[in-house]
């Protein structure tokens, strides 16, 4: 295992051109776009799309690579989010199935619909879209700060496949630490170090312990990057995993 992977994140990135976007300064002062809407106030109904790149950079093609659309629609009953969620890997004819589950304030993430599923990118990104998952952040941009939660879904760390498999409840906890911000246009993103592990429940009792870089957009009220490399206790087939996300759309009032 690449050691210097899980203790050292590049996070100078380059958030590549969608409509609307404007242009921001990363860490150590290198260029990144990232989507600013008119107003900081989030509506209720959101349409995000995030490139990613599995066990490889995040890029407009190439191996490993693609889109996950993500649609915030409502509220649920219960108080969750409910978001739908779709990845659309390079040169493949069609989007994977979408994904229907409920997002809570904490982060806690539960796929109450058959195929009660997330796919292995979707799970780097939405409990992140917690409302409540950065507030730390709000005492300063240095905060530290414990953040835990559940996914229930099923699950198996193949790209292909998706999370496939029996229902399982996967339990997360999380060290987070500020790291100061960047400044952009107009306003300044939040650069984030988060360190942890999920448990699974039940089933194989897989760990997967995972570490993270994120930069935090306070305008938007979400993160704009993700880069995590995460390990598998007991070791699968594969030593280690990567994933990366860039935000290169946001739009407001989807239906």
């Amino acid at each position: 295992m690449n050691k210097s992977l899980l203790t050292v994140f590049v996070l100078c990135v380059f958030f590549t051109g969608a409509p609307g976007l404007t242009q921001q300064t990363g860490p150590g002062g290198a260029g990144m776009t990232g989507t600013v809407p008119p107003s900081a106030i989030l509506p209720s109904l959101r349409h995000l799309v995030y490139r990613f790149g599995y066990n490889t950079k995040a890029a407009k093609d190439g191996n490993g690579t693609g889109t996950t659309t993500i649609d915030i629609t409502g509220i649920a009953k219960n108080g969750g989010m409910i978001v739908k969620a779709s990845d659309n890997w390079w040169n493949s004819v069609n989007p994977r199935q979408t994904y229907t589950c409920e997002v809570y304030p904490d982060g806690r993430v539960d796929c109450v619909d058959p195929p009660n599923a997330l796919s292995p990118i979707q799970v780097a990104i939405v409990p992140l879209l917690g409302k409540n998952y950065f507030s730390a952040l709000a005492g300063g941009a240095h905060a530290s700060w414990q953040q835990s939660y559940s996914v229930k879904a099923t699950f198996a760390p193949v790209s292909g496949r998706g999370f496939v498999g029996q229902v399982t409840t996967w339990n997360g906890s999380y060290e987070l630490q500020g790291k100061g911000t960047s400044p952009g246009n107009g306003h300044a993103v939040n650069v984030v170090q988060s360190t942890g592990s999920m448990k699974q429940q039940g089933g194989r009792y897989i760990k997967v312990n995972q570490k993270a870089g994120l930069l935090f957009d306070p305008t938007l009220k979400m993160p704009g990057y993700v880069n995590e490399s995460l390990t598998f206790v007991p070791r699968l087939t594969t030593d280690r995993y990567t994933v990366e996300l860039k935000l290169i759309d946001f739009s407001k009032n989807a239906q």
